[in-house]
């Protein structure tokens, strides 16, 4: 049967569809990577309504593929074709800046000396209560066109500078509205066929940090959290999951535990910070509740990670933070051994992973954490869409939507190769070519 497409995108040195033949994760290294790659040599894309219907040879486009009468083209001019990125840990919503203790830390302060000092999450919470839903949006909509330079189609963003009921729905619902309005904000007026900036899922991170005013009562705080924020962002709509940070400093084993049943319950899926600092068990916990991923890892026990691996939850590395904070990164080489799958993402926020380039993040995780290139793609593009718990984005397959990204560049390893500052050429979402991307 012969497809119509009202897209195509032709003249690529390589496709990469993200959907190669699974191989052991544990066995997987730089070949077993390879395959997952789904590496097809001057390979075109086809698409109608919005969705993928054909990924193939170039040279055999014309046999299977109609094109309709207002079909887009698209020419790669030799440039390297992937699934758009999902940058799948982010806090994108948030008002302040934290440069001046940026500077304490270089200077030799502890993360944890600083917040103690007033400073760190609860900084940036004073300044995220203080603003308006609509400056948040317009903060939150220019790092999420910046993301979209580098060929991020979704993006994952979190609460968790409110640490109050009203503050929090303000910045859930800012996160939907990124996925909402036009794609180019200065002219709301012409909508696109897909009407965000980016897509975007929302995460509910009331349990961050315990807030200064709750410090002398915390389990009035978890309470708060468990009765009041979490059925109030389940009815509403605001949130398709809840992330917990569980480690020394935030929320202890119980509590976490608590919250997450609790948002369970609510049907939201569930996220966890876990092992950042302290391994205080949240990969055996994100486990046991069949969370869909953990992130940072840096302190993670083998058996947590052995447990994430049984359970099918995702590990996230987050290289911006470790950098930061120059802790030492984990060791891709253990992962592999537990057999987890690992995402990498760039944990945008204004403490301690002030970046929005995930070309840089999937760099560092090559250079710090001993990733191959080929897992490094994989981390950006099918791992971080499962971490997000979104099947339907991530690869390049009949039925997935039609969201993708062209790269100047004959050879794809060459995204994580550079030190970042890559940028695509061109930006597809929803079967729409986002001109200026």
């Amino acid at each position: 049967m012969t497809l119509v497409a009202d897209l195509v995108v032709v003249g690529a040195s390589e496709v990469l569809t993200m959907a190669g033949p699974s191989t052991p994760l544990g066995t997987t290294g730089a070949g077993g990577a390879e395959a997952r790659l789904g590496r097809i040599p001057k390979g075109a894309v086809a698409a109608h309504s919005g969705r993928i219907v054909w990924v193939g040879p170039e040279r055999e486009l014309g046999d299977s593929v109609v094109l309709g009468p207002d079909a887009a083209r698209i020419d790669a001019r030799g440039g390297a074709v992937l699934p758009g990125l999902v940058d799948c840990h982010t806090h994108l919503v948030f008002a302040g800046d934290r440069s001046t203790e940026f500077a304490r830390k270089m200077a030799g302060e502890s993360y944890q000396s600083i917040a103690a000092s007033g400073g760190g999450i609860m900084s940036s919470v004073r300044a995220t209560r203080a603003a308006t839903e609509e400056a948040l949006l317009a903060l939150a909509s220019e790092r999420a066109l910046r993301l979209r330079s580098h060929g991020v189609t979704t993006v994952e963003c979190k609460s968790g500078y409110g640490l109050e009921l009203e503050a929090e729905l303000r910045c859930l619902r800012v996160g939907r509205r990124l996925g909402e309005i036009g794609a180019h904000p200065e002219r709301e007026g012409t909508p696109p066929a897909y009407g965000g900036i980016v897509r975007t899922t929302t995460t509910f991170l009331g349990a961050h940090v315990v807030p200064a005013e709750h410090r002398s009562d915390r389990a009035r705080y978890v309470d708060e959290i468990c009765e009041r924020m979490i059925p109030a962002v389940a009815s509403e709509g605001l949130a398709d999951a809840c992330d917990v940070y569980l480690d020394e400093g935030a929320f202890d084993h119980d509590e976490a535990r608590r919250i997450l049943s609790t948002a369970r319950h609510a049907g939201l899926a569930l996220r966890l910070h876990a092992g950042q600092f302290r391994d205080l068990g949240g990969g055996e916990l994100a486990a046991e509740l069949g969370a869909l991923s953990a992130d940072h890892l840096e302190a993670l026990t083998d058996t947590g990670l052995a447990a994430m691996s049984r359970a099918g939850v995702v590990g996230v590395l987050l290289p911006g933070a470790w950098r930061t904070l120059r802790q030492t990164p984990p060791d891709a080489s253990r992962f592999r051994a537990a057999g987890l799958a690992m995402a990498i993402a760039t944990d945008c926020n204004p403490g301690t992973s002030p970046t929005t380039d995930p070309w840089l993040c999937a760099a560092l995780a090559v250079r710090d954490a001993g990733l191959t290139l080929e897992e490094a793609l994989l981390g950006v593009t099918i791992e971080a869409a499962r971490a997000a718990g979104l099947p339907d984005r991530g690869a390049l397959r009949p039925g997935a939507l039609a969201d993708l990204a062209v790269f100047p560049h004959a050879d794809a390893r060459a995204l994580p190769y550079w030190l970042g500052d890559v940028h695509a050429s061109h930006v597809v979402l929803g079967g729409r070519p986002i001109s200026g991307a």
